[in-house]
């Protein structure tokens, strides 16, 4: 299985690339938000989840082991394919759909093509309890360019360094003896009021004071 491709960017279509690694290009299928922070000619490294079906073998390219975990655990909803995942991915970074799951905000996720009310409702429903968890398992994987993200990361290095702070919010607020689940509501919570550029010590303090209500 292609767990990873490096290589350059030969073509960008609608919903997918060609990474061009030693003169052989593989098609990859991307989210939106993914192929937008792309430019041709450039070099790309992409975290790679492969699908084999009996008549075709799809690769689904991510720029970040964090990405790649939530493509793989959306799937596990009812009425979730791997299209959906993908368009869930497209209007949402990873921080801003834990975020959405955590305050139970259908309303975002159904703003991704093919996403209805009844489906972005069983989204939040049943990823709830999983939020938290992928959230903070981001502060151990690395980016798909083999370096770990930064805190503070501007826009253009969303992709890869996104919801650092948060994720080390909640670890922090979950050592402290907070519930997961508690912790990642209350730095979500954090975020709306702060933004997502707020840094880990000014959300443990704003988390604290929500779980303190």
């Amino acid at each position: 299985m292609i767990g990873k491709l490096r290589g350059l960017v030969d073509a960008i279509g609608e919903g997918h690339l060609i990474v061009d690694v030693n003169g052989v290009g593989y098609e990859v299928q991307a989210s939106a938000r993914t192929l937008r922070n792309l430019t041709l000619g450039a070099e790309v490294s992409l975290t790679i989840d492969t699908h084999v079906r009996e008549d075709a073998i799809r690769l689904y390219g991510f720029s970040s082991e964090v990405e790649r975990t939530w493509f793989r655990t959306l799937q596990n909803v009812q009425g979730v394919g791997a299209k959906v995942a993908l368009a869930v991915l497209g209007v949402l970074s990873t921080q801003e759909l834990a975020n959405a799951v955590s305050l139970g905000n259908w309303a975002a996720v159904e703003q991704a093509h093919g996403v209805g009310k009844k489906l972005a409702q069983r989204i939040v429903a049943e990823l709830k309890d999983k939020a938290p968890a992928l959230s903070v398992a981001g502060l151990g994987a690395k980016g798909a360019d083999g370096k770990k993200p930064e805190a503070g990361a501007s826009a253009a290095d969303e992709a890869s360094g996104d919801g650092l702070a948060a994720a080390e919010a909640i670890s922090a607020l979950t050592n402290l003896g907070y519930n997961p689940a508690q912790a990642s509501q209350a730095v979500a919570l954090a975020m709306q009021d702060l933004g997502h550029a707020a840094d880990t010590p000014t959300l443990i303090r704003r988390g604290l004071k929500e779980l303190a209500r």
